[in-house]
């Protein structure tokens, strides 16, 4: 019956939490609305104060879960049940947030804990399982937001512990047990953290040098699972827009580039091994005359297995340089435990081969400039992209296929966190798009050119060739071990001193105090 009870008492308090979930979700693309963030982080913390760890538990659980059915209901292309599923697996991460993060709010140093948990919560999101899924981090939600450049400063990670620390100094300014002192230094805090982000400015200048690329989108025939259904006809439209592209160099009405982008999957089919394929492709080099960035389906490198690639097409040479996609999507591109899954979960056969991993990054010299290559998702995983910043990328590419989920949120949100990497990095992005978003990022964010979804468009840009590092980048993952290194250890004080505060068992008998007489003199 008490457990009945205590249940009943927490259900506003879940409530609250699922609220503050889906306000939290509405921050990021397509709705983009980032305050919400800062809405959002005291409403959670509100919920879960005073709480047991078990009521932490259900209380981080409701906002987790909620948090992510809003945020990625794209994935409902794949199938109702994997979006629930995923919605479930990443909620059980802030299950574990809400359990420590109720009692760091009993220490005094919970206004430094709590971000740091945050920060420790990504990191485990971002890394298991299967590599992690880094979608719902809170600094993609900054894309267009003067906070969003202190990306360049503290990274991915530093700029998700300064929103959380936002929404921090919210809740300790609206809390009711806070003393007018503390209301006062985070109120300055806060606006101090705000007014200097809007301060900033980055530089998009180079090292005097620019190269002209252009992103070539040719299309699919469809959307959705079925969309490479006819994948001699995606490599065929990328071959017409590029000859098209050509023939608008010789009318003098566009400028010639020094390399041409192609999106992944712009021939599903292997170029090395189909005769056909590798026509089309050579056909569109010869044409421009410069080398083409092909994204590429290949067999192997085992019996059964492919690699997602991008493959440097010169137009003297032929096929040279390669690089294999690093992070392919679990479920997507390979499935784990595929024997023990395949015979319960017949859909799970539309993946077909395993994708195996490449091995290095996608650092490509070309005619004196070093691109850095990323494939799709993986420009969501710290670790590819800093290997390209600290390798010496001048610019980056991302060559991506969002035709699956098309229309649904996804590519926006792509878009965003593509553009927080340019800032990171401090590098222009340069995105080809199988049917959509394709475009480029300047350095210091911004948007030059954004393509529709499912239209044909090709784009070509002048852009700044970089060397110099952000600070970001020389700081690499640290800031990132760091802050959930603090986190841990104030989720440990928080529980050492909640052992502390326990009361003792009324059962247990208090210890006899010797009596006045038989104490020595």
């Amino acid at each position: 019956m008490e457990r009945l009870k205590a249940l009943a008492r927490l259900v506003p308090r879940i409530v609250v939490a699922v609220g503050a979930g889906a306000l939290l979700g509405l921050a990021f693309e397509p709705h983009d609305h980032p305050w919400l963030a800062v809405v959002a982080v005291p409403l959670f913390l509100a919920a879960l104060n005073g709480v047991s760890v078990k009521g932490g538990i259900l209380v981080g659980a409701g906002f987790g879960i909620t948090y992510y059915a809003v945020l990625v209901p794209w994935l409902s292309v794949i199938g109702g049940d994997a979006a629930i599923a995923l919605a479930i697996l990443e909620g059980l991460f802030y299950a574990v947030f809400g359990a420590l993060a109720s009692q760091a709010l009993k220490h005094k140093l919970w206004m430094l804990w709590i971000p740091c948990l945050w920060v420790g919560t990504e990191f485990a999101t971002s890394s298991v399982p299967f590599g992690g899924f880094p979608w719902g981090r809170l600094a993609w939600a900054f894309s267009d937001s003067p906070l969003g450049r202190l990306a360049s400063l503290v990274g991915i990670a530093g700029l998700s512990f300064v929103i959380a620390l936002l929404g921090v100094l919210a809740y300790a300014v609206l809390r009711r047990r806070s003393a007018l002192g503390l209301r006062v230094v985070a109120l300055v805090a806060g606006v101090a953290i705000v007014g200097g982000s809007s301060l900033m400015s980055l530089s998009t200048e180079g090292n005097g040098k620019t190269i002209t690329a252009a992103m070539v989108q040719g299309n699919v025939p469809g959307k959705g699972l079925e969309f490479l259904g006819r994948a001699r006809t995606v490599t065929k439209n990328h071959l017409n827009a590029t000859l098209d592209l050509q023939r608008q160099v010789e009318a003098g009405t566009q400028v010639k580039p020094d390399l041409v982008i192609w999106p992944e999957n712009s021939t599903d089919i292997d170029p090395y091994k189909d005769a056909e394929t590798r026509a089309d492709i050579e056909a569109a080099v010869k044409a421009v005359n410069v080398p083409i960035l092909v994204g590429a389906v290949t067999e192997g490198p085992g019996e059964n297995e492919r690699q997602t690639t991008g493959i440097v097409w010169d137009p003297a040479s032929g096929p040279g340089q390669r690089y294999a996609k690093r992070h392919p999507v679990p479920f997507g591109e390979y499935i784990p435990f595929r024997d023990q899954l395949l015979p319960y979960i017949k859909r799970l056969e539309m993946v077909g081969r395993q994708t195996a991993p490449g091995v290095g990054p996608g650092l490509m010299p070309i005619n004196g400039v070093t691109y850095g290559d990323l494939i799709c998702f993986e420009l969501a995983y710290d670790n590819v992209v800093s290997d390209l910043a600290k390798g010496g990328a001048q610019v980056l590419v991302v060559q991506t296929n969002n035709a699956t989920y098309g229309g649904t949120g996804q590519p926006e949100q792509q878009f965003a966190i593509t553009r927080m990497r340019a800032i990171e990095t401090g590098r222009t992005v340069l995105i080809a798009s199988t049917s959509g978003i394709s475009g480029v990022i300047r350095p210091d964010g911004a948007v030059e050119h954004k393509s529709g979804q499912f239209v044909p468009d090709v784009y070509v840009a002048s852009v700044p060739v970089r060397d110099g590092e952000t600070l970001a980048t020389k700081l690499g993952g640290w800031p990132q071990w760091l802050l959930t290194g603090l986190g841990i250890m104030g989720a440990v004080l928080a529980l050492a001193t909640r052992r502390n505060r326990r009361p003792a068992d009324p059962g247990t008998p208090p210890a006899a105090t010797p009596s006045a007489e038989k104490v020595p003199v």
